[in-house]
């Protein structure tokens, strides 16, 4: 799939867009970071997304990271500086975005898809996973609760107890695993899994948008306002337990490259 320069448009720096025909390319250009997500790059992707959204002339997405990784989550210093809290923030106006979205998302992920960047692809339909992906959901290392809805949409697509190995340990897991349990539509080379996910791109758009927009769209009827209400419950939950005293030891820990030490806390944020 050719992208015209023409038609390229720089959102911002950390976020490129592209398109090629009716696809619309969307890339992390944070190489050197991982491509971590800071609060400008929240608001401009949910831009891009709602954009996307009401633009006739997109009929597909097609998503990637620039670099060695997809996205390693939140960049940390960036997100200390202006914690989420229980209402509106530019994480929970991209899970808006991504709840409200209709048209076809396909993803290739090579490299580290860590925190946020494993959950935000739980809103995603095609999943082309590069044989080097890692993913983890590590909020609970971090003192913190799952978001974008994971705490709801992991468990219905893989079952309780799978779910509860990847969001109450924490641990990393890679491809090959995230392909067993359903969560990647498929393992590929790293050298053509943007070339499996452009394919797959290119197919969707070649559809009658109409009725592959309304089918889904019917898909997700069933669970949109279960997911938005998971949504909701988890940035209340999250804005609670990020300004723990165990969050703030887990995210020193973490800046100072070492082990954190939960032995100290004796009480919930909720009864503190």
């Amino acid at each position: 799939m050719k992208f015209s320069k023409q038609t390229r448009n720089l959102t911002m720096d950390d976020i490129i867009t592209e398109h090629a025909g009716s696809v619309l390319r969307v890339q992390f250009n944070r190489p050197t970071k991982r491509n971590a997500m800071t609060s400008a790059m929240y608001v401009a992707l949910a831009g891009i997304f709602n954009k996307a959204a009401s633009d006739e002339s997109t009929r597909v997405v097609l998503w990637h990271g620039a670099g060695d990784s997809f996205c390693a989550g939140n960049d940390i210093e960036d997100f200390l500086k202006n914690p989420p809290g229980p209402g509106e923030s530019p994480q929970a106006g991209l899970m808006h975005a991504f709840a409200n979205f209709d048209k076809p998302v396909v993803v290739a992920v090579q490299g580290a898809a860590i925190g946020g960047g494993t959950t935000m692809l739980t809103h995603c339909d095609f999943i082309y996973a590069g044989e080097s992906a890692k993913f983890q959901m590590p909020f609970i290392n971090l003192a913190v609760v799952p978001e974008f809805g994971s705490s709801c949409s992991v468990p219905a697509r893989i079952g309780h107890l799978r779910a509860a190995e990847l969001i109450l340990l924490g641990s990393p897991f890679d491809a090959g695993r995230a392909g067993e349990l359903g969560l990647v539509t498929e393992v590929v080379s790293d050298k053509d899994v943007l070339v499996k996910a452009a394919e797959t791109a290119r197919k969707l758009a070649a559809k009658p948008a109409a009725a592959l927009q309304a089918s889904k769209r019917l898909m997700k009827r069933p669970f949109r306002e279960q997911l938005k209400a998971a949504m909701k419950a988890e940035n209340e939950e999250f804005s609670v337990q990020v300004r723990s005293e165990d969050a703030k030891e887990a995210f020193s820990a973490f800046l100072e490259k070492r082990k954190p030490d939960f032995t100290k806390s004796t009480k919930s944020p909720a009864t503190a």
